[in-house]
């Protein structure tokens, strides 16, 4: 995709949403990184509905360990892989306490450190919580950076990589969520809807559905 249609593809994605938000419920960055957390290999509306009873008992890493790990388990049950979570939820909360006085970083290399975050759940704490430019690839921004000629590459860091060079600097700080949502009620994986899509003549993908 040339320089001109990928700034065209993101002005298009602007002027119909001018603020995306992320569809995860939180109420503080800590909050935020417990969901996020909680989000791999689970869908938004899951981790949404164990959460909001879960954040009107925890707001704090101090909150999150008096609560105990068992006790978290019985929050997050519905959840995906609840038991390994909750563990590291539990681990991540202390080390907040012990070595971030109770505070999320600010950084990347930080934030991996902690027990059960990787680069992609860094990405969207980093770019929900304090604004910063990062672009977290998830199934939807691999799918569409490839599907689309955005972006193509092998792996999500390969996807990463190319976005952050070829996303102009004015669209970085929502084009995460952009192509999330885009990925997530239009360009679906099994069938995507290319004829309500508003991108759907800058995108060079070859099997495009029709009405």
């Amino acid at each position: 995709m040339t320089p001109q249609k990928v700034k065209e593809f993101f002005a298009r994605l602007q002027k119909q949403n001018p603020e995306p938000k992320g569809e995860l419920e939180y109420t503080n960055p800590y909050t935020l990184l417990v969901a996020v957390v909680l989000s791999a290999q689970a869908t938004d509306t899951g981790v949404n509905k164990a959460t909001r009873a879960l954040f009107k008992a925890v707001k704090t890493p101090e909150d999150m360990v008096g609560l105990g790990e068992a006790g978290l388990k019985k929050y997050i049950k519905t959840i995906g892989l609840f038991n390994g979570k909750a563990k590291n939820i539990i681990a991540l909360s202390k080390l907040l306490i012990a070595e971030h006085h109770s505070q999320v970083p600010r950084t990347r290399e930080e934030l991996v450190k902690l027990p059960g975050v990787g680069r992609k759940t860094a990405n969207v704490v980093l770019n929900i919580a304090f604004g910063e430019p990062t672009i977290a690839v998830d199934t939807h921004l691999f799918r569409l950076g490839n599907r689309t000629g955005l972006a193509p590459g092998k792996t999500p860091e390969q996807v990463e990589e190319k976005l952050l060079k070829v996303v102009p600097p004015e669209y970085l700080r929502h084009a995460h969520h952009w192509l999330i949502l885009h990925g997530r009620y239009v360009c679906k994986a099994r069938k995507p809807e290319c004829p309500t899509c508003i991108v759907r003549d800058l995108c060079s993908y070859n099997d495009k559905t029709k009405a």
